[in-house]
């Protein structure tokens, strides 16, 4: 039985069967054994409480703390910690209850530069080992390593492990690998242990390991999904295989159809390199409803500079700003416009959505304020040429990209602007 160690990286091709469950060479139990762990190529890589994680590695006082990343009182929980998990807190939960809660737990503000960092330094980890990689996050990322077993002289699996021990040690971050043989299971399996996990499930267990698992499982299923499916009588794998493929499709449309298929374990998605990113946001929800337009543009200009970071890092441009609003009664506000050209620079961002912002301000006061860039594109076609309506806008642009060069030499905090201190 194919057996890998994943503290001292060992590996063997005949582990005898029913032998410990620990490494024969340094007695640890973190040892992974399944017939099929070195013919399997697809794999779904899920760093471990991301957001958290980065905040406890720059502040090691926070280590054995319970830590929330997120907003305010009003605002809601990011992520958090393994340790304010156990007291239930999870992502997208208030930040009242989640301190209700855990109460003892540590609030810290997101540093989206810092996650933006980390995550560059795993992708390149990722990229060394295939070119084959389709982010879906900051912290998540499908592999495809078919084929690559000759050319690292290990077999996936092996690299795999490697490459969470590196992240661990030289990024100072854990993740949780999942390995099978497509996208669906990968994802699946990369769960079934966090944090520091790694799960396979191979082809000739799929059936057996699916039938009586819930429908939740599925990525997309929602709680509305699951909820037309609980009326069907439909909540585990099993039910839906007891579904014709046209009966699916009738009551589910399209959804039917994908639906047939995962109950069986299929899915021909084949994992894309640079896959698009449709678009790129941030949001902030705000301790009290805020209705005076200065303290707003303050909170503009800082979202419009953290989404332009983004899309400088990767190298993307937008040519339709957004603006979210959500009122005090939860009453949700969009408003968007379409750029002359695709732009990168917050100066334009920022003020294409101020000039929504204005628009709005008869449903002040707010209680959340979003700012978005949409219908991407490469860098290469940002800000091309010159605005004849706005002189001053290629003066601007070279001034944010100086400002840029000096943040990224001397730290963030180097270049403040005014309007950011409101």
């Amino acid at each position: 039985m194919p057996s890998l160690c994943r503290d001292c990286l060992s590996h063997s091709d005949a582990t005898p069967p029913g032998a410990a469950p620990r490494c024969a060479l340094c007695r640890s139990p973190r040892l992974v054994v399944h017939p099929e762990l070195f013919e399997l190529g697809i794999a779904h890589m899920d760093c471990d409480a991301f957001y958290a994680s980065v905040e406890k590695r720059d502040s090691p006082e926070l280590r054995h703390l319970p830590v929330i990343v997120g907003g305010g009182r009003r605002g809601v929980v990011t992520t958090a910690c393994y340790i304010a998990r156990i007291k239930g807190v999870r992502s997208a939960m208030p930040m009242f209850q989640a301190l209700r809660l855990c109460p003892e737990a540590v609030i810290v503000k997101p540093r989206f530069d810092a996650y933006a960092e980390a995550s560059r330094a795993v992708r390149d980890m990722m990229n060394a080992l295939t070119p084959v990689v389709e982010p879906l996050s900051l912290d998540e990322a499908f592999m495809d390593l078919s084929g690559t077993a000759r050319l690292h002289g290990a077999p996936p699996a092996v690299m795999l492990a490697r490459l969470t021990a590196r992240m661990q040690s030289e990024i100072g971050i854990t993740g949780s690998i999942g390995l099978s043989h497509n996208k669906f299971l990968a994802k699946i399996a990369s769960d079934l242990d966090k944090p520091r996990g790694f799960s396979v499930i191979g082809a000739a267990q799929t059936a057996e390991f699916l039938r009586e698992r819930p429908v939740s499982l599925i990525w997309g299923v929602g709680a509305v999904t699951q909820g037309a499916l609980e009326r069907a009588g439909i909540r585990s794998f099993a039910d839906l295989l007891r579904w014709e493929k046209r009966d699916l499709v009738a009551r589910f449309g399209g959804m039917g159809e994908r639906l047939w298929h995962l109950a069986r374990g299929h899915d021909r998605r084949r994992v894309t390199a640079n896959a698009p990113t449709r678009g790129l946001s941030n949001e902030t929800t705000f301790d009290t409803d805020l209705g005076d337009v200065e303290i707003l543009d303050g909170h503009l200009w800082r979202l419009a500079e953290k989404v332009c970071g983004r899309a400088k890092a990767r190298g993307l441009a937008g040519g339709v700003v957004t603006l979210k609003l959500k009122r005090h009664d939860h009453a949700l506000l969009a408003r968007r416009l379409t750029l002359r050209q695709p732009t990168q620079i917050a100066d334009n961002v920022y003020r294409t959505a101020r000039a929504l912002l204005d628009q709005s301000m008869d449903a002040a006061p707010f209680r959340l304020l979003g700012v978005g860039l949409g219908a991407l594109v490469p860098a290469g076609r940002a800000d091309a040429s010159g605005d004849l309506l706005d002189p001053g806008a290629a003066r601007r642009a070279e001034a944010e990209r100086a400002a840029d060069a000096i943040r990224a030499r001397f730290g963030a905090g180097a270049i403040v602007k005014g309007r950011a201190l409101r």
